[in-house]
Formats: C-alpha cells, structure tokens, sequence
C-alpha cells in the first residue's frame, strides 16, 4: 500500500531560513494540502512537557466517578465535560452511527466580544474542573502557544497559495477557537465497540486549521487519502498534525482539501489501550467573508459565507440530542 502523503515541515527554516528555503517549503506544502489535507509540523517550540503535563492532570478528572464529573456535563459548543454518548462525528457526513467512544474537557474562546450579539453566541466563561485545579495555567499556556502557532501557520498557508502573507491572519483580529482534551479509554470504561462505532467517527473538521497532539496507538488516528483510502496516520512525538478544516477547503475554492480522518475503536488485539488527543480548533474573526479564491488557484467557486453562520451549522451537525 502506498504511503500517505503527509510530509513533516520543521518550522524552523520557514521562520528563519532563506528565500529559497521558503519557496521550497511552500510548495510543499501546497502538494500536500491538495492530496490529504494533512501536514506534520516540528520547529514549533512549545515543550512537551507542557504537553504532558496537561495529559496527566486531565487523566486525573476523567478517571473521577461520573456523578463527580456530572456537574460539569455540556453539550457540544458548550465548556466543560462532554460526557460518553454527547457526540458521533459521523453525523457530519450524513451518516447515523452510535456516538463516539470517548469523553472530552472542552474550551473555547477566552475572551468577550464587543458586539453583544456575537458575544451572546460565541462567547463565554471557560470552566475549570475544581478537583484538578493545576489543570487550569496549563490550558491557558497552552492555548496562548496554540494562537500564535496557528497565526504562523496561516502566515505559511497564504505564501503556500502565492497569495500575500496576511491572505488568512489578516482575519485573526479576535478569532474563535475550540479547544478538546479527548480522553480513549479501554473496554473496561466504554464497552464492547458496537458495529460501525468508533473512537470518532469519520469526519471532517469543520474551521480553518487544526493542530492536534496526539498519541500512537493501535486504536489511533486514520487519514483518507485517493491512493490509498484509509491509512494509519505518520507519527512523530515530537511533532503536531495539522489538517485544515471545511472553511479552509471553502477559501481556497477546493484546492486544499478537507481532512478526512478518524480515530478507530480499542482494538481487540488491546482492549484496555488508553489515548488521550489535545485538538485546537482554528477559525476566524467572527463575521469574517470566506469567499472562494478564483481560478487559476481555486478550482470551485462557492457562494461567499459568513464564517460562523457556517460553523454553526457545522457544530450543530454532529450534536446527540
């Protein structure tokens, strides 16, 4: 079977190197986003300590019993804890499947807008489990390195279009974000996976850039790629996975697409193997025109949206009621 086509970028000489450097790691870019829409990235900085330490004050919430864990209990969209049977991915592309095998600690956009309309639907106050109360300045460095990541990145992603620099960030005045810790615990927690249920669901993501750490696993990450359908994703500790999302494919008019992806159920092989993901979830400036860019760079022209008129939709999409 072939190899997906997910390169690794180290970020270092994109922000430090040469012209021609640049150049080269743009087209690469470029050819990848058009295959899978997935990229590995190193050269980011942010310190896997940091990582871990997030991993192991999360483990201590989700492993509380669930009346303890109850209070906090949202749907998605909402801050806190998304409990077993809250979300099914698959939704997303029409298809009904049993809800995801997981649970989640969800956050989002940290501070108010002035607008009190978009405040009311995109804003409010992160809440942070009080029985693990480290867990808290961890997010908070973390989301404030995933910002400025993601700012790079969509730095890189314009010249990666030949378009200028600012194409994307120019929209990042004051962004949304989502941000999910996602916990994949054995059998023992969640059950016998039932038919076509898996630890998420096939999907797509739904915004501009996503930016997930993740860990290796028989009951990992799979990418759908043309030549080879579904594969095991590449992996690196050191590096993060970057997909970008259904907005992003809508900017570029379809020549980058959508990631498809999906996280698969315990295996049999290892029932009682635990994962655990932190996904930032990139968008935009609420009220941001995401118009199509015209051929010869894009090849589909969609009806320009407003951004968050669209994720609404999206989000709404794949929430168990």
């Amino acid at each position: 079977m072939s190899e997906p086509r997910i390169p690794t970028i180290d970020l270092k000489p994109w922000t430090h190197g040469d012209p021609e450097a640049r150049a080269a790691i743009a087209r690469t870019v470029d050819e990848a986003l058009r295959t899978a829409g997935f990229l590995l990235v190193t050269g980011h900085g942010v310190d896997p300590a940091l990582r871990a330490a997030i991993r192991e004050a999360a483990r201590a919430f989700f492993r509380l019993p669930a009346d303890v864990k109850q209070p906090y209990a949202v749907k998605v969209g909402g801050r806190g804890w998304l409990g077993p049977g809250a979300e099914a991915n698959g939704y997303s592309e029409g298809t009904e499947t049993p809800p995801d095998l997981k649970e989640s600690l969800s956050f989002a956009t940290h501070e108010p807008f002035d607008d009190p309309v978009v405040n009311a639907e995109w804003y409010a106050p992160n809440v942070w489990p009080g029985e693990v109360p480290e867990l808290r300045a961890l997010v908070e460095e973390y989301l404030r390195k995933m910002a400025d990541l993601e700012k790079e990145l969509l730095s890189l992603l314009g010249e990666a279009l030949g378009l200028e620099p600012d194409f994307f960030s120019r929209h990042m005045d004051h962004p949304t974000y989502g941000f999910n810790i996602n916990w994949y615990p054995g059998t023992e927690v969640v059950g016998e996976p039932e038919p076509g249920q898996f630890r998420i669901g096939p999907h797509t993501d739904f915004g501009t850039v996503t930016i997930l750490d993740r860990q290796a696993g028989k009951g990992g990450l799979q990418v759908w790629t043309d030549d080879g359908g579904w594969e095991d994703a590449p992996f690196d500790p050191a590096a993060f996975t970057i997909n970008i999302g259904d907005l992003m494919a809508r900017w570029t008019g379809d020549r980058w697409r959508s990631g498809r992806h999906r996280v698969l159920p315990p295996p049999a092989d290892a029932p009682a193997e635990e994962l655990m993901s932190l996904v930032y979830f990139g968008e935009c400036t609420p009220g941001t025109r995401v118009e199509s860019v015209p051929a010869p760079i894009g090849r589909v022209a969609y009806e320009p949206v407003d951004s968050h008129v669209y994720l609404r939709g999206q989000l709404d999409s794949i929430t168990v009621t």
